[in-house]
């Protein structure tokens, strides 16, 4: 069995920095986690019932995917309400209760935030869909039809077909850049910005400690509504939306100024945090501008891992490379698996047994410079799950079968109990199947096992926290050739070195004396076998 990680020493010279440089995020999927009325979807309460399992992991924070008021077309990424709680998840009663008891347990709380767009049950679009001339008639994107009938422009959705529908009330198109449930708000309208700040301002009244901004290079668009021109390249195409070069649905150089009233809102409040998610082609670019300087966003991260079919040490040394250590660039936040992604294991193993793979990537994880973000059910090592046509739930992958297997698969209930109705997730009928092998891999039967993932993670994440070199130091990535990678991690004078062999052919190297703060497959300082690695204190 891999060694288990060994705590080191806290400095202690890192005090002064922001709790969440360095931080280490668990996201929970509220639907996914744990449900308390037997309904078969998970709760808040839920959540706050599980709340000693996650700060037992040594993370610092916890992220929220939506739990606002939602038809839930696209399972609460269409916002009708953005201040209330869905019926499902509880009441605001519910989410004071899980943010005073995170907060006793020293865990932070980030939640979604949806700014983009709304679904069109929300009251600002049922207003702003009934004329012309109403208070809020330009608080969504609308737009004439060209002089035969068709879209004002060639945008094309994310989840299939065109990015416009005809509204017969209006007698014109709304622009949505994902669901035809999802109208884009209007962005550059200053009174459309003063609403999302005043939701931003109510949330973090009521004690959260940060956002994550979902799909913020959205937010704008192309007011002269110019077509995208074709893309280039051969890269993989499912959709109609990735044969264009989307230049003007999105990334609108506007969005950064926005951003900095986001972000003098949120520096209003003491030590929180914000990041955004950033995809598309010009994404490290935006990301830059997005956390550019101190008037912006704290951090951001990207899909470099997300979507990668194979994980290769090029691969890990060219996401590092693109954020530089230099003065005004931001700080990286990475994740390998999340709601939108196949679970990273199941993903990227091979030849190499998924849970021996799931503890060297972990590793790896907490190896990186920046934020890390765990989603739940990592730390149990639980595989991408087989979800068959019947028991979707994705509409993009119900819209796009079978060439878009979809989310479902990473979104199954957390496994509580191994023996158990449902694994204990629910003692009703749960919205999605658990994953075939997933209630072996269940909490109780992990915090049983010293040798189990659960406690591999909990080390690392202990580490992590109390090693300044992860947490904060800069890196310089040494060797990234062929499967091997040799990461220094430097803070305050002390290197740590961090090594990897992400193949199946064992790898001779000459690391420098050290002493072995973790290590997984029998790596050593001279030695790394197939699928191994090691964390280092340089003498």
């Amino acid at each position: 069995m891999p060694d288990a990680a060994q705590p080191a020493a806290d400095a202690g010279t890192h005090a002064t920095l922001p709790w969440w440089h360095g931080a280490s995020i668990y996201q929970i999927y509220p639907r996914s986690f744990l449900d308390t009325n037997g309904d078969g979807i998970g709760d808040l309460p839920g959540i706050t019932a599980g709340l000693d399992h996650v700060a037992a992991l040594n993370v610092d924070a916890i992220w929220l995917s939506p739990f606002f008021t939602s038809p839930m077309q696209d399972f609460g990424y269409d916002v009708s309400d953005y201040r209330g709680v869905d019926p499902i998840f509880g009441t605001l009663d519910d989410f004071d209760a899980l943010v005073t008891r995170a907060h006793d347990l020293g865990l932070k709380i980030i939640i979604d935030q949806v700014w983009s767009h709304t679904s069109d049950q929300h009251a600002w679009f049922r207003e702003s869909r009934q004329s012309r001339v109403n208070d809020k008639a330009d608080w969504y994107v609308w737009a004439d039809p060209k002089p035969d009938g068709t879209p004002p422009s060639n945008w094309q959705s994310v989840f299939g077909g065109p990015a416009w529908t005809w509204d017969a009330r209006r007698q014109q198109y709304y622009l949505h850049n994902f669901l035809t449930t999802q109208p884009d708000l209007n962005l550059h309208n200053p009174a459309v910005q003063e609403a999302i700040l005043g939701v931003a301002r109510f949330w973090l009244e009521r004690g959260v400690d940060g956002f994550r901004i979902d799909a913020i290079n959205f937010a704008m668009h192309d007011p002269e509504l110019r077509d995208n021109p074709p893309a280039s390249g051969n890269h993989k195409r499912t959709r109609p939306f990735d044969f264009q070069n989307r230049i003007h649905n999105m990334s609108h150089p506007d969005i950064p100024l926005f951003l900095e009233r986001v972000a003098g809102v949120v520096n209003s409040f003491s030590e929180r945090f914000t990041v955004a998610e950033v995809g598309g082609d010009n994404a490290i670019a935006e990301m830059h501008e997005f956390t550019a300087g101190a008037a912006r966003l704290n951090s951001a991260y990207g899909f470099n891992f997300l979507y990668a079919d194979q994980l290769d040490a090029r691969t890990v040394a060219d996401a590092l490379a693109e954020w530089p250590d230099t003065p005004g660039t931001g700080w990286p936040s990475w994740a390998f698996s999340n709601h939108d992604a196949p679970r990273a294991a199941s993903r990227w193993h091979g030849m190499c047994p998924h849970d021996d793979y799931a503890r060297l990537i972990m590793l790896l994880l907490v190896a990186l410079r920046g934020n890390i973000f765990l989603y739940y059910g990592e730390e149990l090592g639980l595989t991408q799950a087989e979800i068959g046509f019947e028991d979707l739930q994705d509409p993009e992958a119900i819209a796009n079968w079978p060439l878009t297997l979809g989310r479902d698969g990473a979104r199954t209930p957390m496994p509580w109990t191994a023996n158990a109705a449902n694994a204990g997730f629910s003692t009703g009928k749960p919205w999605l199947p658990l994953g075939a092998d997933h209630a072996s891999r269940a909490v109780d039967a992990q915090c049983a096992d010293p040798a189990s993932m659960l406690h591999w993670t909990r080390g690392l994440m202990a580490l992590r926290r109390s090693q300044p070199e992860l947490r904060h130091g800069s890196v310089t990535v040494a060797v990234a050739q062929g499967d091997q990678l040799v990461l220094h991690r430097d803070w305050a004078g002390q290197r740590l070195v961090c090594a990897f062999n992400l193949g199946a052919a064992p790898i001779s190297v000459d690391l420098p004396p050290a002493t072995i703060l973790a290590q997984h497959g029998g790596a050593s300082l001279a030695r790394l076998p197939a699928y191994s690695g090691l964390i280092a204190l340089c003498a």
